[in-house]
């Protein structure tokens, strides 16, 4: 069974960085794609960052983060991390690490397309 283990989250002033980590394990095979989202009580979920592990480490970005936030590939340990740059206040959420095992994505931001979630990781944006 996969497992996908988030850590870095936090508590920040506005203007600061946090760098989340997810590693999945418990398959011989790198995933497609990963990806983070994110979600604040009462919203739905929304996909901020994803990177094709097999496809050259094509990167995607939400217009939201593009500039501030950048994502990176670990192919050697089917890992990514996500490096949260000049973060506001809106950043506040709990952040989901996604990824799609044996089946073709689409399109990256779409929940649907991934069969393997964490638990989530607490990030907190202080104004």
């Amino acid at each position: 069974q996969v497992r996908l283990q988030e850590s870095g989250g936090g508590s920040v002033q506005e203007g600061g960085s946090l760098r989340l980590s997810c590693r999945a394990s418990g398959y011989t095979y790198n995933a497609n794609i990963m990806a983070w989202f994110r979600q604040v009580p009462g919203k739905k979920r929304e996909a901020v960052a994803g990177v094709w592990m097999t496809l050259g480490d094509n990167k995607s970005y939400s217009d939201r983060v593009k500039g501030r936030f950048t994502i990176s590939p670990d192919t050697a340990n089917n890992a990514i991390y996500l490096q949260m740059d000049n973060l506001k206040p809106e950043d506040t959420a709990m952040y989901y690490c996604a990824a799609a095992f044996g089946r073709g994505v689409s399109w990256w931001a779409l929940e649907d397309a991934y069969n393997f979630w964490g638990q989530g990781t607490q990030v907190t944006v202080s104004a």
